[in-house]
Protein backbone atom coordinates (compact mmCIF):
# COMPACT_ATOMS: atom_id res chain seq x y z
CA UNK A 1 0.00 0.00 0.00
CA UNK A 2 2.02 2.91 -1.20
CA UNK A 3 1.65 6.21 -3.42
CA UNK A 4 4.39 8.29 -5.13
CA UNK A 5 4.25 11.18 -6.63
CA UNK A 6 7.61 12.07 -8.93
CA UNK A 7 9.01 15.13 -10.81
CA UNK A 8 6.54 17.48 -8.36
CA UNK A 9 7.57 21.22 -8.62
CA UNK A 10 8.56 21.68 -5.37
CA UNK A 11 11.90 21.70 -2.97
CA UNK A 12 12.02 18.75 -0.92
CA UNK A 13 12.94 20.63 1.73
CA UNK A 14 9.47 22.68 1.75
CA UNK A 15 7.77 19.81 1.14
CA UNK A 16 9.68 17.58 3.80
CA UNK A 17 8.06 20.29 6.57
CA UNK A 18 4.63 18.41 5.68
CA UNK A 19 5.71 15.14 5.46
CA UNK A 20 7.46 15.29 8.97
CA UNK A 21 4.25 16.09 10.38
CA UNK A 22 2.21 13.18 9.45
CA UNK A 23 5.11 10.60 9.42
CA UNK A 24 3.63 7.28 12.06
CA UNK A 25 0.04 8.60 12.17
CA UNK A 26 -3.09 7.20 11.74
CA UNK A 27 -4.77 7.69 8.32
CA UNK A 28 -8.00 9.93 9.66
CA UNK A 29 -5.18 12.02 12.20
CA UNK A 30 -2.73 12.37 9.45
CA UNK A 31 -5.37 13.60 6.66
CA UNK A 32 -7.01 16.73 8.91
CA UNK A 33 -3.72 17.50 9.67
CA UNK A 34 -2.31 18.20 6.24
CA UNK A 35 -6.16 20.06 5.33
CA UNK A 36 -5.76 22.21 8.01
CA UNK A 37 -2.23 23.24 6.75
CA UNK A 38 -2.01 26.27 4.53
CA UNK A 39 1.25 24.87 2.65
CA UNK A 40 1.49 23.48 -1.04
CA UNK A 41 3.31 20.60 0.14
CA UNK A 42 0.63 20.02 2.31
CA UNK A 43 -2.17 20.21 -0.60
CA UNK A 44 0.75 17.94 -2.64
CA UNK A 45 1.15 15.15 0.66
CA UNK A 46 -2.84 14.94 1.09
CA UNK A 47 -3.64 14.17 -2.78
CA UNK A 48 -0.38 11.30 -2.45
CA UNK A 49 -1.86 9.82 0.96
CA UNK A 50 -5.46 9.77 -0.44
CA UNK A 51 -4.33 8.16 -3.46
CA UNK A 52 -2.55 5.42 -0.73
CA UNK A 53 -5.41 4.87 1.12
CA UNK A 54 -7.60 4.12 -2.19
CA UNK A 55 -4.95 1.83 -3.21
CA UNK A 56 -5.34 0.27 -0.15
CA UNK A 57 -9.12 -0.03 -0.24
CA UNK A 58 -9.24 -0.72 -3.91
CA UNK A 59 -5.99 -3.02 -3.86
CA UNK A 60 -6.18 -4.99 -0.62
CA UNK A 61 -9.95 -4.19 0.83
CA UNK A 62 -8.94 -2.61 3.88
CA UNK A 63 -10.73 0.22 5.89
CA UNK A 64 -9.00 3.55 6.19
CA UNK A 65 -9.52 3.02 9.65
CA UNK A 66 -6.83 0.49 10.19
CA UNK A 67 -4.38 2.11 8.37
CA UNK A 68 -1.24 4.32 9.53
CA UNK A 69 1.74 6.05 7.60
CA UNK A 70 4.59 3.43 8.21
CA UNK A 71 6.89 5.31 5.98
CA UNK A 72 6.99 8.92 4.14
CA UNK A 73 9.89 10.44 2.65
CA UNK A 74 10.34 13.05 0.02
CA UNK A 75 13.69 12.81 -2.08
CA UNK A 76 15.21 15.05 -4.58
CA UNK A 77 13.83 15.17 -8.41
CA UNK A 78 15.66 16.67 -11.60
CA UNK A 79 16.60 20.06 -11.46
CA UNK A 80 15.27 22.08 -13.79
CA UNK A 81 18.08 24.81 -15.23
CA UNK A 82 17.14 27.90 -16.08
CA UNK A 83 19.19 31.50 -17.04
CA UNK A 84 18.20 34.67 -15.34
CA UNK A 85 19.85 37.52 -18.22
CA UNK A 86 21.85 40.11 -15.85
CA UNK A 87 23.51 43.32 -16.33
CA UNK A 88 26.31 43.47 -19.06
CA UNK A 89 25.34 40.54 -20.80
CA UNK A 90 25.76 38.05 -17.48
CA UNK A 91 23.60 35.00 -17.07
CA UNK A 92 22.76 33.72 -13.87
CA UNK A 93 21.34 30.07 -13.50
CA UNK A 94 18.19 29.66 -11.40
CA UNK A 95 17.96 25.65 -9.97
CA UNK A 96 14.41 24.77 -10.41
CA UNK A 97 14.16 21.91 -7.49
CA UNK A 98 11.32 18.82 -7.56
CA UNK A 99 10.77 16.06 -5.43
CA UNK A 100 9.43 12.69 -5.63
CA UNK A 101 7.20 11.99 -2.46
CA UNK A 102 6.31 8.63 -1.37
CA UNK A 103 3.82 7.66 1.19
CA UNK A 104 4.05 3.76 2.65
CA UNK A 105 1.06 2.03 4.61
CA UNK A 106 0.91 0.00 7.05
CA UNK A 107 -2.04 -1.75 9.48
CA UNK A 108 -2.30 -1.43 12.49
CA UNK A 109 -3.02 -4.97 14.46
CA UNK A 110 -7.08 -4.52 16.83
CA UNK A 111 -6.65 -4.23 20.11
CA UNK A 112 -7.89 -6.81 22.42
CA UNK A 113 -10.78 -5.90 23.73
CA UNK A 114 -11.19 -4.29 27.39
CA UNK A 115 -12.31 -6.73 30.26
CA UNK A 116 -13.03 -4.55 32.63
CA UNK A 117 -11.49 -3.41 35.99
CA UNK A 118 -9.96 -6.31 37.83
CA UNK A 119 -11.76 -7.00 41.26
CA UNK A 120 -9.66 -6.47 44.18
CA UNK A 121 -8.50 -9.41 46.21
CA UNK A 122 -10.71 -9.87 49.60
CA UNK A 123 -8.82 -9.17 53.03
CA UNK A 124 -8.07 -11.93 54.90
CA UNK A 125 -9.71 -12.04 58.21
CA UNK A 126 -6.54 -12.53 60.93
CA UNK A 127 -5.50 -15.83 61.73
CA UNK A 128 -6.24 -16.97 65.22
CA UNK A 129 -2.86 -17.33 67.30
CA UNK A 130 -1.13 -14.31 65.09
CA UNK A 131 -0.34 -10.85 67.10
Amino acid sequence: MKAVARYVRIPPRKARLAIDLVRGKPVNDALVILQRLPNKSARIARKVLESAVANAMHNDGLSPNVLYIQRAYVDEGPRWKRILPKDRGRAFRILKRTSHITIELGVTLPKPPRTGRRAKPEPQPPQEGQN
